[in-house]
């Protein structure tokens, strides 16, 4: 389970790659956040040969910026300009609130398992938040499916990563075994859900981009036209939906 659990890691990074959405608004930290935890996992499991305070610092790190790359992935579902710089102010906040941590308890294990505890509500919250959002509209208006996906992967990934917490930081349960059993269980099923969703997701930007050329193409074409009355017909208008 463990070498299907990083095979499954690397699917996104592989994705996101492939379909070029390195590059596209926050789906760079996506990217970062895969990547990390990829190789943290290759590590763990001796795949790759590392001295064990790089083992031991690389997963500290991990923790530590876990909740803020996931809450910076998270404004692509924004809901107003308003809510995304609600957002980024409390990112920024966390942030403090992990190095304020880090300076009273050091870099250790007793520093993430007080940040991780908020860290993970918040991000489960928000991600049952956008769920819940993106659900309606796929019911109403029958788009944004990839949205929807993505958003149900990580309100399952957070929802069992709430309990992993509660059995190692807190209970600090005798069955590690059987409880990182369950963690690769969730890292494998989670990580082919947001892959299906990012795939559905890819679609829909190629088809705003390709919204977004025609566009382009018809005002070069009649720019020099001056139309009785300004107007915008609603299906070249239909990429202008950041918040979406």
């Amino acid at each position: 389970m463990s070498f299907i659990s990083a095979i499954a890691l690397f699917l996104p990074v592989l994705l996101i790659i492939s379909l070029r959405l390195g590059n596209y608004r926050s789906f760079p930290f996506l990217l970062i956040y895969y990547v990390m935890v990829f190789i943290y996992s290759l590590m763990r499991e001796g795949y790759l040969n590392a001295n064990p305070n790089v083992v031991y610092g690389w997963g500290i790190s991990i923790n530590l910026l876990d909740i803020p790359l996931m809450l910076l992935f998270l404004s692509y579902f924004s809901t107003s300009e308003i809510f995304f710089r609600r957002l980024i102010i409390f990112i920024l906040t966390f942030l403090v609130f992990e190095l304020s941590v880090v300076l009273l308890v050091g870099f250790n294990v007793k520093a993430i398992t007080i940040v991780l505890g908020p860290g993970i509500l918040v991000v489960f919250a928000l991600c049952l938040f956008f769920f819940i959002r993106q659900s309606k509209i796929v019911i109403t208006n029958r788009k944004a499916m990839g949205k929807t996906l993505i958003a149900a992967s990580l309100v399952f990934a957070y929802g069992c990563y709430g309990i992993l917490y509660v059995l190692f930081y807190v209970i600090k349960t005798q069955f590690v075994a059987d409880a990182f059993l369950i963690y690769f269980f969730v890292v494998t099923f989670s990580s082919v859900f947001l892959c299906t969703g990012i795939f559905f997701e890819s679609k829909r930007i190629q088809k705003l981009f390709e919204l977004k050329k025609a566009r382009i193409e018809l005002h070069d074409i009649y720019k020099d036209t001056k139309p009785a009355a300004p107007f915008i017909t609603p299906m070249l208008d239909f990429d202008k939906e950041p918040w979406n």
